[in-house]
């Protein structure tokens, strides 16, 4: 066991945080986080997986990843991304996909820690443009569980897609549950 693996199992132990993990065993995934209300969702996610002996990656936009910041975001598995080019963002993610042997990333489909009415769908964009399974992340801050469970392969149809989501997090409480909005995608 690596000590990040410990590091991680006892951290989380002494929080008192319970962990349910059933990882898909492809090489390639992305991994969508929800509830996404505090700041506290992604440590908790990374310190999930270290735990389990696995790690993910992360988008976040470029500018944060500034002088000794670069190599610290990068070690935990960030990606700086140029956000200004939104046009354009899912298919480079894409082809990131395309272009690696492993890729496991994490994404927050909310999209912010406030209250928002959909879901961005980003995340699925990516996973059907690259072929790649969506595993569902979540904190039940009630529960103090943590964990990654449940796998979809994208059908194309998202909107019933979106219900399989919805069914999954339907019971999942963040730490700030008044700002957790409906899971859906925008209307088209």
């Amino acid at each position: 066991m690596s000590m990040r693996q410990k590091f991680a199992r006892l951290t989380l132990k002494l929080f008192r945080w319970q962990t349910r993990v059933d990882l898909p065993d492809d090489r390639k995934f992305i991994i969508i986080g929800a509830p996404h209300t505090s700041n506290w969702d992604l440590p908790l996610g990374l310190l999930c997986l270290w735990a389990h002996g696995k790690g993910f990656s992360w988008l976040a936009k470029k500018q944060i990843f500034t002088g000794p910041l670069y190599y610290f975001f990068t070690a935990l598995g960030g990606i700086p991304v140029d956000r200004s080019a939104a046009h354009g963002l899912t298919e480079q993610v894409a082809a990131m996909f395309r272009q690696r042997d492993e890729l496991i990333l994490g994404i927050t489909p909310e999209g912010t820690r406030s209250r928002t009415d959909y879901w961005k769908t980003g995340f699925y964009t990516i996973a059907v443009n690259a072929k790649v399974p969506v595993c569902f992340g979540f904190i039940d801050f009630p529960s103090r569980t943590v964990g990654f469970q449940e796998r979809l392969e994208p059908s194309g149809n998202i909107e019933k897609d979106f219900r399989t989501i919805a069914a999954f997090y339907a019971d999942k409480r963040g730490k700030h549950p008044e700002l957790q909005g409906p899971v859906r995608p925008r209307p088209r």
